[in-house]
């Protein structure tokens, strides 16, 4: 029976590596797949993993009907066997629920990608109505660590090194980036004390931390 799986995990743990990876396995058995993504971090219509693999894809539009998509593509002649979703994080709750239908009434399996909470801990709506949809639920087995060593478990949004807190939901960045904006996955203790690596060198470094020896 076709399913609807939702594959999770923090940043950094391999999603769009996985992605990539169906992909060719399926390809190279003759099948032909439909890519969607939003927000890759190699550019628009692009699916990118950080080891440098990169493929192209249907870049999804705000009001974009993922089923009509689909529909039309078979209707003209076109072939799909599956469709992948990568970033589905960042597909409206009403997108998840057109790749439901294309289970349900095209029976074709759809395999979404995407993290589950954003740099404040909360839910992003298109992960949360993966997880009421979806036919099974897989959590990556990659495990993405924390600076500390720890199995890291939250997405933290960095500005400068400095983890914030506040702002718009999605901002397109990547991990371990030195620019204004970018990422870090952390564990659940360092989060919540928001310590970034950075951070937490130079709080090693701090003269008001260092052990004092007599003369």
């Amino acid at each position: 029976m076709p399913e609807l799986v939702f594959f999770s995990g923090t940043m950094d743990c391999g999603k769009s590596t996985l992605a990539l990876q169906i992909e060719h396995n399926r390809s190279a058995r003759g099948l032909a797949g439909m890519i969607f993504t939003r927000d890759d971090r190699a550019g628009e219509g692009k699916l990118s993993s950080r080891l440098g693999l990169v493929t192209d894809a249907v870049e999804v539009e705000d009001e974009q009907d993922l089923y009509a998509y689909v529909v039309d593509h078979l209707s003209q002649g076109g072939r799909a066997d599956y469709v992948i979703a990568d970033e589905a994080q960042f597909l409206a709750p009403v997108q998840i629920d057109q790749l439901a239908r294309v289970v349900d009434d095209l029976s074709l399996d759809v395999y979404a990608f995407g993290i589950t909470t954003d740099f404040r801990s909360k839910l992003f709506p298109g992960s949360q109505r993966l997880v009421e949809l979806a036919d099974r639920v897989e959590v990556l087995q990659v495990e993405a660590l924390c600076w500390c060593g720890a199995r890291a478990t939250h997405n933290a949004r960095t500005i400068g090194g400095e983890m914030v807190v506040e702002g718009a939901q999605v901002v397109v960045g990547d991990v371990n980036q030195a620019e204004a904006v970018g990422y870090e996955v952390l564990c659940r203790r360092h989060h919540r004390r928001r310590m970034t690596a950075p951070t937490a060198r130079a709080a090693a470094l701090s003269p008001d931390v260092l052990p004092m020896t007599s003369a």
